[in-house]
């Protein structure tokens, strides 16, 4: 590839206030993605919720989305509506986001379909997840009876997560344990077609992975708020093939 990849990253549609312009609708995504994909040798464009569209149609925007794009990342967010994996919500579950839902569901399924290099990140490995039919965890604490994954309100945490020999995510970031940046109340239970590429030692599942593809990953951390670049590296190097 002469030119260099282009990777779409999801994000929000939110009511953004700057100097006079107030609640104004927006395209919100963290920099710190834009930057990352950059830093790795990629052009970012942002893939905002298609709010326009009918369910009948989504699919088929989801599909000339990705045949504009070399990569995906599905970034982090909000949890996802718990109807959509067949559980009633918990009392901790935040207000859903169908936009969302409805749009990185679609873009898992057509880049499933098309063998699209794809990151998820965070709420996008539970997308990845409940995709492919995979249930949720709806709050961790409940289980380990800590905040661990995410102990501060609006605040990025550290933990170490342990990867699994053998898989593409220790192929990238080595063997062992790892400290990476946390923040999230929910976790991924089941994952039909994803084998596991990383674990907390409380039995969170931090990683997972496809490996019947050359690049279908997912991490539970948020790899974009810390300096280590090579997640984004090695989705980049895919795309560029």
């Amino acid at each position: 590839m002469s030119r260099m990849p282009i990777v779409g990253i999801t994000c929000y549609v939110e009511p953004v206030t700057r100097g006079d312009w107030v609640d104004q609708l927006s395209v919100v995504l963290p920099a710190m993605y834009v930057r990352h994909v950059e830093r790795a040798g990629g052009v970012a464009v942002v893939l905002p919720p298609r709010v326009d569209l009918d369910p009948a149609s989504v699919e088929a925007a989801a599909s000339d989305v990705l045949g504009a794009v070399d990569a995906l990342v599905i970034a982090g967010g909000a949890d996802i509506e718990s109807s959509r994996y067949g559980a009633a919500p918990d009392l901790t579950a935040q207000a859903a986001r169908r936009d969302r839902d409805e749009w990185e569901l679609a873009l898992a399924r057509v880049s499933r379909a098309r063998r699209t290099p794809t990151l998820g990140v965070c709420r996008g490995m539970q997308i990845m997840a409940v995709e492919t039919g995979g249930t949720l965890e709806q709050h961790v604490p409940d289980r380990t009876s800590t905040t661990v994954h995410s102990p501060a309100i609006g605040e990025f945490a550290w933990h170490p997560v342990t990867t699994v020999a053998g898989t593409r995510v220790a192929a990238i970031l080595g063997d062992g344990a790892h400290e990476v940046p946390t923040y999230h109340h929910q976790a991924v239970l089941t994952h039909p077609g994803f084998v596991p590429a990383a674990w907390h030692a409380d039995g969170t599942l931090e990683a997972m992975e496809d490996d019947g593809e050359p690049f279908r990953l997912a991490v539970q951390w948020h790899p974009e708020a810390g300096e280590d670049n090579r997640l984004f590296a090695a989705l980049v190097r895919a795309a560029s093939l």
